[in-house]
Formats: C-alpha cells, sequence, structure tokens
C-alpha cells in the first residue's frame, strides 16, 4: 500500500514537472505585454507542444511494452528496424521524384506515405515472421537487427550516387524536427492513436500477466501468441507514428523506459506507461526549450537525446543488474 502511494505521489510529481515545462516552453520570449504579437508566438508554440506530447505517449507506451513482451530492459522498438525503414522511405521518394515534388514538400503526404508504408510492411512483414518462427520474440527481434541493416544498405547505396542538393533536403527530413508542424497532421495521429489504444486495451490489461512467462501465461488462461502479436503490432503501429510525424529519435524509448521503471520500481505497466510517457515529454520539451533558446536551433533535439542515450544505455549495461 506504501509503495502504491509513493508511485501515486511520484506520478503526480511527474506531472507537476511536465506542466512546468509545458508552461515554459509556451510563455518563455512570447511577450504576453504584446497581445497581437504573444497570439501569434503561441500560435506557433501550441502544436509544437502538441506534436511533442504525442510523440513521447506513443514512444513512451510502447518502449514499456516491447521491454516487457521481449522481457529485456536494454531492447527498443529501433531494433525492429523501424527508424532504418522511416529513412529509406524518405530516401526512396527523394531520389525517384526530387524534393519538389508534392511527395516531399505536402506534410499531409509525406505523413500519410510515411505511415502507409511503415504500417503495412512492418504488419506484413513481423506477421508473416511471427508465422516462420513459431511465435517465438527472440527470432523476429534478431530479423528486424538484420533489416535495419538491410534498409540501411540500400539507403546509403541510393545516397551515393543522389544528386547533392537533393541530398541536402533529404538530410533536413532525416532528424528530428519538432517546427513547422502541420495541424491536421496532429488530428490524423490523434484518431490513429485513440482508435489502437480502444482497439488493445483487452490486450494491454494482459500485459502484467504476460511478463510472468509463457507458461505461467497460458495456464491462468491468456492466449498468449494472439495477445502478443497483436501487442508487438501495436508497438510498430505507435512507432510508425510518432517516426512519421517528428523522424527518428534513437533512445528515447531506451531512456525514459528505464526512468519510469527505476523511479516507479514497480511491475504494474498502466503505472509504467504512464511514467514512461510522462518522461518522455520532459525529456523532449525541455531538449526543445534548450535548443531553442540556448542553441538558436543551431542543435536540433536529436542530438541530446542520442548523446545521453548511449552514456546512458553503457551505464545500463556496465553498472545496472538484471537487465
Amino acid at each position: 500500500m506504501k509503495h502504491s502511494t509513493k508511485n501515486f505521489q511520484n506520478l503526480m510529481i511527474l506531472t507537476c514537472i511536465v506542466i512546468a515545462v509545458c508552461t515554459t516552453y509556451l510563455l518563455i520570449n512570447a511577450y504576453p505585454h504584446k497581445p497581437q504579437l504573444f497570439r501569434y508566438i503561441l500560435s506557433l508554440r501550441v502544436p509544437t507542444l502538441v506534436v511533442m506530447l504525442i510523440a513521447s505517449l506513443a514512444i513512451g507506451s510502447a518502449s514499456i511494452i516491447f521491454q516487457s513482451i521481449i522481457q529485456n530492459r536494454i531492447v527498443t522498438p529501433c531494433l525492429l528496424g523501424m527508424n532504418a525503414m522511416y529513412t529509406l522511405v524518405h530516401t526512396v521518394v527523394i531520389f525517384i521524384v526530387g524534393s519538389g515534388s508534392i511527395f516531399a514538400t505536402n506534410a499531409n503526404l509525406s505523413f500519410a506515405i510515411d505511415l502507409i508504408v511503415m504500417s503495412v510492411s512492418a504488419t506484413f512483414v513481423y506477421s508473416y515472421l511471427f508465422k516462420k518462427t513459431g511465435n517465438n520474440v527472440l527470432y523476429v527481434l534478431l530479423i528486424g537487427t538484420v533489416l535495419a541493416s538491410f534498409f540501411g544498405s540500400i539507403q546509403s547505396t541510393m545516397i551515393r550516387v543522389m544528386d547533392p542538393n537533393e541530398y541536402d533536403a533529404l538530410l533536413t527530413t532525416l532528424v528530428a524536427d519538432f517546427n513547422n508542424i502541420n495541424v491536421e497532421v496532429i488530428t490524423f495521429a490523434l484518431i490513429l492513436l485513440t482508435g489502437l489504444t480502444i482497439f488493445l486495451w483487452k490486450d494491454l490489461m494482459l500485459l502484467d500477466v504476460i511478463t510472468l512467462g509463457k507458461d505461467q501465461a497460458i495456464n491462468l488462461g491468456v492466449d498468449y501468441d494472439r495477445t502478443v502479436r497483436r501487442l508487438l503490432l501495436g508497438v510498430v503501429f505507435c512507432i510508425a507514428v510518432a517516426t512519421a510525424m517528428v523522424g527518428p529519435i534513437s533512445f528515447l524509448g531506451l531512456i525514459i523506459a528505464n526512468l519510469a521503471r527505476q523511479l516507479l520500481k514497480t511491475h504494474k505497466h498502466r503505472q509504467l506507461i504512464v511514467g514512461s510517457a510522462l518522461l518522455g515529454m520532459i525529456a523532449i520539451i525541455t531538449g526543445q526549450l534548450i535548443s531553442q533558446h540556448v542553441f538558436s536551433y543551431a542543435v536540433p533535439i536529436s542530438i541530446f537525446i542520442t548523446i545521453g542515450g548511449g552514456m546512458y544505455f553503457l551505464y545500463l549495461l556496465l553498472f545496472e543488474k538484471g537487465i
């Protein structure tokens, strides 16, 4: 009982910090004494803030679920090859039709292409892999790592023969970007994630049982293979939505999922998912504040997350036990 109360208090503290960083992001250098300028600045920052919150929720939830399915704290959904698939899709589009094409310049169309290609391809590939490997998650993880290398090799080959000007345009789409957000994309992403949550709600409620192990879950009446397959495809879809919205953010899932586990010290996934999402919001918004007001957009937020994530990954390998 004391532990549950402490976790509730920790989640409330994280919520207060999220509110504080959100308020800071919206109001810092916003000139509230100049109403017209203030409204204009808010019109730019509010959509960006909403995208950061959505991306944090999607990545945080997907990372906790994925680690619980694999039963390993140092793996992330990136190992399924989603980031590599995203970079390949963008490279193919610009390589074939050019950076000036509507497929590259229209935010709605670009988002739809990313989401459709990534989600449909991943759903087909991983559903097929589950059947071929007898629902062995570790084999799927290994094949996903190989696919990531394969996608990366194809992309590198295209880059070598690409026009330098097109390559410069491509680079801007391969880095996580929270600027110039399209409001229609936000609405579409919210609808998709809400529908996905409703569709997988019963499976999410079984996560606590699944982490007991396959044999124990089956003995308790859980259709283990079906539940794991549906949850993994949900993870793929969440990462596809987040990546299509802002670009690949390596290591973010690793950081926030493990910090949530260390802070809350519980196996209740409802608390872990909420904690991971809140930590993701704090990390992304704080990183955006630093990028925007300290480095004047010269250093993208993904640099901070990659450096911090790499150091934290080494810490987990060297000093944490039981991972």
